[in-house]
């Protein structure tokens, strides 16, 4: 990691940051399933997102269309670890691919690719 912070923040990050990108592959997995469906990772996704999209029930406007509610839930998350935690470590918003998870998995796309020999 550049930068040095303690651990937790980076088991926090890692924590909202795979809540967050849930709530997006549901929004994803939602344009070729039904929400019922029998898909197993559909499923997966509908199980551990439903107990967040309640908790935010109360925030969310009703205007919002159902299956876009688990995005919108979402851009919460996105908020919290954009704009939130950096302010709460004293530092300033940080950019793209700044979010420790991000960071790390682009690093480990970025070394996969490079070690291939074309």
């Amino acid at each position: 990691m550049s930068a040095n912070f303690h651990p937790l923040v980076y088991i926090i990050d890692y924590i909202l940051g795979i809540i967050m990108w849930t709530l997006v592959g549901r929004v994803a997995m939602n344009i070729f399933q039904r929400e019922d469906s029998q898909f197993f990772f559909m499923k997966a996704f509908v199980k551990f997102t439903n107990p967040l999209l309640k908790v935010f029930k109360p925030v969310t406007p009703k205007f919002i269309i159902q299956p876009l509610v688990p995005l919108y839930v979402a851009w919460f998350f996105f908020m919290i670890r954009f704009y939130l935690m950096p302010y709460l470590l004293g530092y300033s918003v940080m950019g793209m691919l700044s979010f420790p998870l991000e960071s790390e998995i682009s690093r480990q796309i970025y070394q996969f690719f490079n070690s291939i020999k074309f």
